[in-house]
């Protein structure tokens, strides 16, 4: 059937909530990196390229053996090319997520149909972790990029490509484990895996390209390889953990991953097996009731007719998931990695022969949440009094005049379409408020970054020096070299005077220091209601200073 104008104009709206969805992913980009982890790596970035040193890496000043190099090679080469700034360093990790994206698009595309493939795509980018973590960078951003990447290219050489997907696939799958271990090859391996198994596809299984594969991410992997040689197993005499003798190599296939799970290596936490359910509950929002339901529905239709459903999708998410659970070491970003297969899964189930009682479930549930979370948006801003910014007054614009341009989508008509746009659209908009208004006024807080950008322009080229602490986003942003003391009594061994000191308040105050500003200092990864209120914020913030020692 020819396409009339109206339906083009509302294609042409429906692209442009995907419009919306890459936009929120990138109005973070410009906002001051988040301590400790994101100001941790890139510190460690910054440092290989002060170095020029592209195989050792270095926290803290020492031997660093906690993540392994992709990324920092990545940021590293972002830095040479726009200088050690905010959105340097973030740049290229949205871009792997935006890649994840399009790789989400043409998985559920080939699975399901372009419309199924579009709103996965919105839903992936539009979920609350992945734009929170392509504000707060870590290596989630590359390693979701590169597992649906190379889950992609494996799926298409088992069910008739050219051999070029396997290298394809091999190439992302050894990117993915360069970024944060073996354990990546899970999701990859359970996707494909779960989909021939299940379906006793037996001439696929044991296919000789699987050999060919393994074989190319063996290759892909020696630069990892071989850098943590270099530095660690070559060096036994060097310190690392608090004891001597210790193989990078060993930490990269066991300690790293397998000592976590067991909680054996060197890193250690505590495990709790709901940790994840409810952690998605609040990071897939606002699609995670659907998501929910999507996945029973899925299990139990596979129970029913193993044969006739897709397993990517489940062999991709599932058996990562309740590793994940059964892991004694837990953080919340973890699963954005899956996030891709959750997205497919939720789009498919949404779009799929819902009957009259299911779509009034959907309309419910959704209804719910876009009124809730612009109530709760509203209710952080009114207890943390950010401020009436401009910021916030482009947001409140913003909103109105999308609301009103994509009257003909959001209004209500048959099935749930409508109700997908509503929602996000709403997740939209409260994310630019996070990312425009919210955090940069958080970020005052962070008392680190706050005093390099001061030292920075007042006092360009003086030697910097921290006392009594380790702010990772002191060092990054700090524009002048660098040197860390643990006392007050070490200042008298410093050579070049003067230097701008950066210190706890409290630790010079009995020395007669004088600062130079004083900032309010809190840890704002970990944020409480004590600092969230404003009418309580002063008992939750330390001081910190920078003082001029002549």
């Amino acid at each position: 059937m020819r396409n009339t104008p109206s339906v083009r104009a509302t294609d042409n709206r429906y692209q442009l909530l995907m419009y919306l969805a890459v936009l929120v992913n990138l109005s973070g980009l410009f906002i001051t990196i988040l301590g400790p982890d994101g100001a941790l790596y890139a510190s460690i970035a910054k440092t290989m390229v002060q170095r020029n040193n592209y195989i050792e890496l270095f926290g803290e000043g020492k031997e660093w053996l906690d993540k392994p190099h992709f990324p920092f090679w990545i940021t590293a080469l972002s830095f040479k090319a726009f200088r050690f700034t905010s959105w340097a360093y973030k740049l290229p990790a949205i871009a792997f997520l935006l890649m994840g994206a399009r790789y989400t698009w043409l998985l559920a595309r080939d699975l399901y149909g372009e419309k199924v493939a579009w709103w996965s795509a919105i839903i992936l980018l539009t979920a609350e972790h992945i734009i929170l973590s392509n504000n707060d960078v870590r290596a989630e951003p590359y390693l979701t990029g590169l597992i649906i990447a190379s889950v992609y290219h494996f799926y298409r050489a088992a069910y008739g490509g050219s051999y070029w997907q396997v290298v394809a696939g091999a190439l992302f799958a050894g990117c993915a484990i360069m970024t944060k271990g073996p354990f990546a090859i899970v999701p990859i391996g359970g996707a494909i895996a779960a989909d021939l198994l299940l379906k006793r596809n037996w001439k696929q299984v044991f296919h000789w390209r699987w050999v060919v594969a393994a074989v190319l991410i063996c290759m892909f992997i020696t630069p990892e390889l071989y850098c943590l040689w270099y530095q660690f197993d070559a060096h036994p005499e060097k310190v690392v953990f608090g004891r001597t003798g210790v193989s990078g190599i060993k930490f990269f296939f066991w300690d790293s991953q397998f000592g976590r799970f067991m909680n054996t290596g060197p890193i250690k936490g505590k495990g709790d097996p709901s940790f994840f359910l409810h952690t998605t509950l609040w990071a897939f929002l606002p699609w995670s009731i659907l998501l929910f339901v999507a996945v029973g529905r899925k299990i139990r239709a596979g129970f029913r007719e193993v044969a006739a459903i897709e397993w990517i999708t489940l062999g991709g998410a599932l058996p990562c998931f309740l590793l994940f659970s059964a892991s004694r070491f837990q953080l919340p970003h973890y699963i954005n990695i899956i996030f891709p297969f959750f997205a497919i899964l939720t789009a498919q189930f949404v779009l799929g022969e819902l009957k009259p009682g299911m779509q009034r479930f959907v309309r419910v549930v959704q209804t719910v949440i876009i009124v809730l979370l612009p109530v709760l948006a509203a209710g952080v801003h009114w207890l943390f009094r950010p401020g009436h910014t401009i910021e916030l007054m482009v947001v409140i614009v913003l909103a109105a005049g999308l609301a009103f341009y994509l009257r003909p989508v959001l209004s209500r008509g048959p099935g749930v379409l409508y109700m997908l746009a509503r929602t996000a659209l709403v997740a939209v908009v409260i994310n630019l408020y996070l990312n425009l208004v919210f955090y940069p006024a958080l970020l005052k807080y962070q008392s680190g970054s706050e005093a390099a950008f001061v030292a920075n322009q007042q006092y360009p080229g003086i030697p910097v020096v921290q006392i009594g602490v380790y702010s990772y986003a002191w060092e990054f942003y700090a524009a002048a070299p660098l040197t860390t003391l643990q006392q007050l009594s070490d200042t008298s061994r410093l050579v070049q005077r003067p230097v701008v000191v950066y210190t706890p308040v409290e630790l010079v105050s009995a020395a007669g220091w004088q600062p130079l500003k004083t900032f309010d200092h809190f840890h704002v990864s970990r944020l409480t209601f004590t600092l969230l209120n404003h009418a309580t914020r002063s008992a939750a913030v330390e001081h910190y200073g920078l003082y001029l020692l002549r």
